[in-house]
């Protein structure tokens, strides 16, 4: 059946897989709307709390959620009857939590994929992942949504926009409607590989962004880091199959803004703490939630070399990250590479 005879309609039993501050968000904006939200926690004890509290104490405090979501951490119970399910898991996470959901899923439910990052072991983009670990033919009914979408505005009612993306239109347009409200705004792009690629890459560069900061560096050198992330973003993305505007939009040059000057992302304040000094292990430990630049910076690096691509940002990042390099020392390789055209 193709997608000009399908019928658009609006999910409404919506399961959403991820207790975090970013899956707590979603299942409170879905509430908010009137949808039926089951919202699953790996932890029981997390569940268990959620549901006496009806809030994330954890990870997303001071939010109550709406009656209408549900936590469990029973995955089955989750599931059952969803029309659509979101995952919003951390990246490294989400092959374990689709073959655990694989022959769970309802078999006419869309999948959304709201997690942001690169398959470390593999180098694969999310849907990707999905696509080999989930049931077959899930692809056709998997979208993807990126964009500036800090979880603590969002709950706020701050006027927030994002895209979604997906192979099959009607597909996107179900979940744009999905997630519409009259503060959060959905676009539609049809360059999945783009979106996909943006809301990932753009992590590395924000936590270079908070190094900077960190460093005591001024808005000079946080522009110019910000304008060359997103060229290496872009080169890299156009390799991999995207299209070059994809990350001129909101999930590339818009999430890279959010994502690199708010002390609510987790990427900026690990790249604050890093630029003052503080060890890798000791910064991630304050700040106890998954920060996605990490992984993803060597998961880039390793899609970069084997497309021939050069993202000297990210390369950098990866020798301050996890072969000892010091910031000051990263920064003075930058500066100092053979001069080249702008491009």
């Amino acid at each position: 059946m193709t997608d000009a005879v399908l019928p658009d309609f609006v999910p409404h039993r919506i399961a959403v897989l991820g207790a975090g501050s970013w899956g707590t968000a979603l299942a409170w904006l879905l509430g908010e709307s009137g949808r039926s939200v089951a919202l699953w926690a790996r932890d029981p004890a997390l569940a268990a709390a959620i549901h006496r509290e009806r809030e994330n104490v954890r990870y997303l405090p001071g939010v109550p959620l709406p009656a209408s979501v549900a936590p469990t951490a029973d995955l089955s119970a989750a599931l059952a009857d969803a029309d659509a399910v979101v995952l919003a898991v951390p990246a490294q996470a989400v092959r374990e939590v689709t073959t655990a959901a694989r022959d769970r899923l309802p078999p006419q439910a869309g999948l959304l994929v709201a997690a942001k990052g690169l398959e470390v072991s593999t180098g694969l983009r999310l849907t990707e992942v999905v696509a080999a670990a989930g049931p077959p033919g899930v692809i056709e009914r998997t979208a993807v949504m990126s964009g500036p979408n800090l979880a603590g505005e969002i709950v706020r009612r701050m006027p927030t926009v994002t895209v979604v993306a997906a192979a099959q239109p009607h597909w996107a347009r179900a979940f744009q409607a999905m997630l519409a409200t009259p503060f959060f705004r959905v676009y539609l792009n049809p360059d999945v590989t783009g979106v996909e690629l943006g809301g990932a890459l753009k992590n590395p560069i924000a936590l270079a962004a908070g190094i900077s900061d960190g460093l005591g560096f001024g808005q000079n050198t946080k522009a110019a880091l910000l304008t060359r992330g997103l060229a290496e973003m872009t080169r890299l993305g156009v390799a991999a199959g995207a299209q070059a505007a994809t990350f001129a939009g909101l999930s590339g040059l818009g999430d890279l803004v959010a994502t690199a000057h708010s002390p609510l992302s987790r990427n900026y304040r690990l790249g604050l703490a890093l630029g003052r000094g503080q060890p890798l292990a000791s910064a991630l430990a304050d700040l106890g939630h998954v920060a996605e630049g990490v992984p993803t910076t060597e998961a880039a690096c390793r899609l970069a070399e084997r497309l021939g691509v050069e993202i000297p940002i990210t390369a950098e990042l990866r020798r301050v990250l996890f072969e000892g390099r010091s910031p000051r020392d990263a920064v003075a390789a930058l500066m100092t590479r053979a001069f080249r055209e702008e491009g």
